[in-house]
């Protein structure tokens, strides 16, 4: 099989999304969503996805396949995704990654080995722990005792990091460091190449405004609120999509909404700059400023290239 992928990523609001529509109706290719909240039913405002208006009769992949209350990982998506792609390679069509979860694409991509899908209960012990009196501490000890730079470098605060660098070294009897160079050095699973769009700092934020501005015009307070009524504990991982926490607080009386949209836009402007540094440090990424540029203009330019590389050998 073609081992040959490509993608369209980004900081949010960059119009990921849009480019790759336009990418696939060209090239003969399908989106494959790499986005950790569109993976979800029930929150197709929260997480941006895209209306049928918006895909212009291009098929998506990996948007709304579980319910909110199941868990879902890197490698999860992994599992998924893999034979979606032979699917599209068999069908003589194009595979184009879409999205802004770094994470997600590199388990697809890279030679990312995933203990962390080896021993659930293990983990429940271990957060068991942590909520005990004095938990964060004895799990911080443990971690010094095993991962000394690990440690040093999460606090007992950093309940989340302190636990996966314990399960790493419990499973695989390898430091949190010793782990990631080891997937440095397993090779990659596809012969990727990604373009980003490099929008000026100020505009980005202004599309970030724009785009939340539209996500309340289009409902996000509804969505939230239906959410919440259907119990929080439910779907725990609708608490970390931008705008859940913020609106929920207006809606629950703890703040004013006009307060909670600013709120949102203030969080996706700093989501967008820890995208922004994840998909920098990314050698496979080509930037491209689109001041005075179309959108069908760009594409045309990144669909030329794509032709090329499928021709390569």
């Amino acid at each position: 099989m073609n081992k040959k992928i490509y993608g369209i990523c980004g900081p949010t609001a960059s119009g990921k999304t849009a480019l790759a529509v336009e990418i696939s109706a060209i090239i003969g290719g399908e989106v494959i969503s790499c986005d950790s909240m569109q993976v979800y039913k029930g929150m197709d405002i929260l997480s941006a996805k895209p209306s049928e208006e918006e895909k212009k009769g291009i098929v998506h992949h990996m948007m709304s396949v579980i319910d909110p209350i199941e868990k879902f990982s890197a490698s999860a998506f992994r599992e998924y995704a893999e034979p979606i792609i032979s699917d599209i390679r068999n069908r003589g069509r194009i595979p184009i990654l879409c999205g802004g979860t770094g994470l997600y694409i590199d388990s697809l991509t890279r030679g990312m080995r995933f203990s962390e899908k080896a021993d659930e209960d293990l983990r429940n012990t271990l957060k068991a722990i942590s909520e005990e009196a004095g938990g964060p501490e004895r799990l911080h000890k443990e971690l010094m005792e095993i991962d000394p730079e690990s440690a040093l470098k999460y606090p007992a605060n950093d309940v989340r990091r302190v636990i996966r660098s314990i399960e790493i070294f419990r499973l695989t009897g390898l430091t949190r460091k010793q782990q990631e160079e080891a997937d440095k050095n397993t090779p990659d699973r596809y012969q990727t190449k990604l373009f980003a769009l490099d929008w000026n700092r100020e505009v980005l934020y202004q599309r970030i405004d724009r785009r939340v501005d539209e996500m309340v015009a289009n409902g996000l307070i509804s969505e939230v609120s239906n959410l919440i009524k259907t119990g929080e504990e439910n779907h725990p991982t609708a608490l970390q999509a931008i705008g859940y926490k913020e609106i929920a607080r207006a809606l629950r009386g703890e703040c004013a909404m006009s307060d909670a949209i600013v709120r949102t836009k203030t969080a996706s402007r700093n989501y967008a700059k820890r995208q922004l540094t994840w998909f920098r440090r990314d050698e496979r990424v080509e930037w491209i400023k689109p001041e005075n540029k179309t959108i069908e203009s760009i594409a045309n330019e990144i669909a030329d290239r794509i032709r090329l590389m499928e021709e390569e050998k």
